[in-house]
């Protein structure tokens, strides 16, 4: 099993390759390629480092040699902000053990409430650790002068 750490400088590179590979590979088996597409061209590892410099906590599930495998945002006040996995390291009980450390994490910071937006394929995850969905949200990404329409669901888990 993988050793569950806080994130360090030099992951960046690591965690951007991991979540566009899982964007990219795994989301497949839910979204078609254009909505693929469209959310790989949204993410940016700029925004992880911004997320790291105001103080989210980012936990990284590493493997014997201490690379990364897969890893979790935790933003203040408890939401969930990223959950991503390397597609040869899913079912593995990785991304459900990263969110029983960021719900621990959150404990300890006082939150009695984490919330999210999960993906189709990341869903079934988050009900595992307990959280439930509130509703589905359907909405468009800007992509290449169009908009794509894809969904997700905002779902909770009370802890407090």
């Amino acid at each position: 099993m993988a050793a569950i750490r806080p994130y360090r400088p030099e992951d960046a590179p690591a965690l951007a390759e991991i979540t566009l590979a899982a964007i990219r590979t795994t989301a497949l088996a839910a979204y078609s390629p254009e909505q693929v597409e469209a959310w790989a061209a949204r993410y940016s590892v700029q925004r992880l480092l911004n997320g790291a410099g105001k103080g989210d906590t980012i936990l990284v599930a590493a493997d014997a040699a201490d690379a990364p495998l897969a890893y979790t945002v935790l933003e203040a006040g408890g939401h969930c902000d990223m959950l991503y996995c390397h597609p040869e390291h899913t079912g593995k009980g990785l991304a459900l053990a990263l969110l029983e450390a960021a719900e621990a994490e959150a404990r300890a910071q006082g939150v009695v409430r984490l919330f999210t937006e999960a993906s189709e394929l990341a869903r079934p995850v988050f009900a595992k650790a307990g959280y439930e969905v509130l509703h589905r949200r359907d909405f468009a990404i800007p992509h290449e002068d169009r908009e794509v329409a894809i969904h997700n669901y905002a779902m909770a888990k009370a802890i407090g």
